[in-house]
């Protein structure tokens, strides 16, 4: 079969591209070439030069790979959604990389068909914030649901938070970055915060999976098979990087102002769970968070870890530390 993914090179998009060919696909990425093309001396992988915001290179693109399936992983705005099932509407599959964050309300787990999903005025449906990408978001799947009411084989898949080599947010590196660099490693709360992660190859096995296998018109969530608090996680991270470390944990008092526990990555106050019902139904077969994460923690320490822009000094951190220990 052939296959068109939009995006392509980068983290999601690259991960689909090699589970598709290692499924016997023949692949074609399209995109603008502004970055380093992973499959550049690959053979079975067609590159596609285009604008993915203008309907005539979409256009160009079906008519010169004429694909079975369509995996689409850079769509931001409803609009582009829009524009692509309508070019796209004949293919055996539609694939829209839609978001856990579309969901609008605060429930365990988030269920497909039954959790609310953001609202989205025409202002957000545009405006390029952080603010807004939920509610961009959830206006793509309502885009994905009214082509399959018109006949196009148009589904989508909501990741989790996701983790992986070649994340190139800096999220995951955070923690690396802790457990080789410190003993004490500090934790916000109580070590119980549960912010449902998904590992990159679990992403691009659940879309080849939902393309090969889903019904037109669902939306379907994916996320690690197994969940892991916090405390959990930097564990595995620690495990992985062959270091020993104690965790320290704290919660609004003891940080003090120091250290925003917002800005931590994989914390979150409220538990973030996705139902994966749904998806496994189909004979997804995700990889285990353990090895996951051991793969991507050696792709970080190949690469150095690099953490993201925004997250707590080291030094503030060590100051909270330090004053738990007196």
């Amino acid at each position: 079969m052939d296959a068109l993914v939009i995006g392509g090179t980068r983290f999601i998009g690259r991960f689909t591209v090699e589970e598709l060919l290692d499924h016997g696909y023949e692949v074609a990425i399209f995109n603008r070439g502004s970055h380093d093309n992973p499959f550049a001396d690959e053979s079975a992988v067609e590159q596609v030069t285009g604008d993915r915001t203008v309907t005539s290179d979409l256009e160009a693109a079906r008519e010169l790979v004429d694909p079975d399936v369509v995996i689409d992983c850079v769509a931001y705005e409803p609009r582009e959604v829009r524009a692509a099932t309508e070019v796209f509407a004949d293919v055996d599959a539609y694939v829209y990389v839609s978001s856990g964050a579309a969901y609008g309300a605060e429930e365990i787990p988030k269920r497909e068909g039954e959790t609310a999903l953001e609202p989205c005025t025409d202002e957000q449906a545009t405006d390029d914030s952080h603010e807004t990408y939920g509610a961009r978001k959830a206006e793509g799947d309502r885009a994905v649901f009214a082509a399959a009411d018109r006949g196009v084989n148009a589904m989508s898949v909501r990741p989790t938070i996701v983790y992986g080599p070649h994340d190139y947010t800096g999220r995951f590196d955070y923690w690396v970055d802790r457990v080789v660099e410190h003993d004490r490693v500090l934790v916000p709360g109580d070590g119980d915060a549960l912010w449902h992660l998904a590992s990159v190859e679990n992403v691009a096995r659940a879309l080849r999976t939902v393309a090969e296998a889903g019904t037109p018109g669902r939306a379907y969530n994916v996320g690690d098979r197994r969940l892991l608090t916090l405390s959990e996680f930097v564990e595995l991270v620690a495990d992985a990087a062959g270091a020993d470390v104690e965790l320290v944990t704290a919660g609004p008092r003891e940080l003090a102002g120091d250290v925003d526990p917002d800005a931590v990555p994989f914390y979150r106050r409220y538990p973030h769970v996705l139902d994966t019902e749904r998806l496994a139904a189909l004979g997804w077969d995700p990889v285990a968070p353990e090895t996951a994460i051991e793969r991507t923690v050696d792709a970080a320490l190949a690469a150095g870890p690099s953490p993201a822009d925004g997250t707590p000094d080291p030094a503030a951190e060590q100051d909270v530390m330090d004053r738990l220990g007196e």
